[in-house]
């Protein structure tokens, strides 16, 4: 089968190659892929900024069908429509595992990173990390359970939201614009800003029902803040941007003994006014990956319409395209490319 594969260490390195058909080991299953949707982390390990072992095929945001089981696999069926948790394996032993934190096994393997993930026709998933995609659910959307998933973590799990909240969202990528419906989910009142470049992203924004949408380059976020919010400021700022200057505003922006709940990933150190998170009193969190109970009310929140992800796909194309994708993305252009296997 041909596989989008990350070949080597260094900043690009990845091609289109023919690998082996994977076999499903005990307790595994093999997953004929639908869609696969393109991650910031994808372009972070093509930029040569995020940690994986290649050789190793890409991709970790996926939907599909149960081609083939293992020994032992009874609760799945060959032909369900399935989407699988990212988490290959975990030590299971470590303070975190037992905690219910398996995002944060120091052993943990994940599919796309260190072993083979879902840019390609079949993948090699364990049965367990396996959910069923509700009826009335498409396999795109079901492709887009693994962000929504990480946004739910983030925003339910560890920022709290209560209905009423000012929640601002920096950044109006496709994990910017799951937070924010996330946010509305829980009843929040919602801001998000974005800067140069994100006019088609902000537009998605309004059309799938933010209170405000603001452009930083264009407009006086601070003020229109204070003014939304009363002068106060929101309680719970998302930085979900990845850029430096996104930290910064939010570290100001947010009120006064309030929460940022940090999503985005950097790929390099980056420099902000960390004085301002004691002299604010402010609860500093950072969210990574998702647990397992994420997926489910994921799935729940899709299935009952509380969460629309097409307006953010605005791609689909084989993985032989992937190259012209990638690029896109990185240049900020459409929000959501998923890709299809080749025979």
């Amino acid at each position: 089968m041909q596989a989008l594969v990350k070949v080597a260490p260094g900043r690009g390195n990845v091609e289109v190659r023919e690998i082996q058909d994977p076999t499903p080991g005990p307790g595994e299953v093999i997953l004929d892929v639908s869609f696969t949707g393109i991650c910031g982390t994808d372009l972070h390990i093509y930029l040569d900024e995020y940690r994986c072992v290649p050789p190793v095929v890409l991709g970790h945001e996926l939907s599909g069908r149960v081609a083939a089981l293992g020994a032992g696999v009874d609760a799945i069926a060959i032909g369900d429509r399935v989407t699988t948790e990212t988490y290959f394996s975990v030590c299971g032993r470590c303070i975190q595992c037992l905690g219910g934190r398996q995002n944060l096994c120091p052993a943990r393997r994940s599919i796309g990173t260190h072993v083979n993930g879902g840019f390609a026709r079949y993948v090699r998933v364990p049965a367990h990390r396996l959910h069923r995609v509700p009826d009335g659910l498409s396999l795109e959307s079901a492709a887009m359970t693994e962000p929504l998933s990480c946004c739910v973590h983030a925003l339910y799990d560890l920022a709290h939201i209560r209905p009423g909240d000012w929640v601002l969202v920096s950044g109006p990528g496709p994990i910017g614009l799951l937070c924010l419906q996330t946010a509305m989910a829980a009843g929040a009142r919602t801001i998000i800003c974005g800067a140069g470049g994100d006019a088609q992203r902000l537009d998605i924004a309004r059309r799938i029902g933010a209170d405000h949408a603001i452009d930083v380059t264009r407009e006086p976020l601070a003020e229109m803040v204070q003014d939304l919010t009363g002068g106060d400021g929101p309680p719970i700022v998302v930085e979900a941007a990845g850029a430096a200057p996104s930290l910064r505003q939010c570290l100001h922006v947010v009120q006064r003994g309030g929460t940022v709940v940090q999503i985005g990933l950097y790929g390099r150190p980056v420099e902000a006014d960390v004085n301002l998170i004691p002299m604010k009193e402010l609860r500093y969190l950072g969210s990574f990956a998702h647990v397992p109970s994420a997926w489910e009310r994921s799935l729940a929140l899709m299935a009952r319409g509380a969460i629309k992800t097409a307006p953010l796909i605005t791609g689909i194309a084989p993985i032989t395209a992937w190259e012209n994708q990638f690029h896109s993305l990185l240049e900020k252009e459409g929000c959501k490319v998923l890709l299809t296997p080749v025979s």
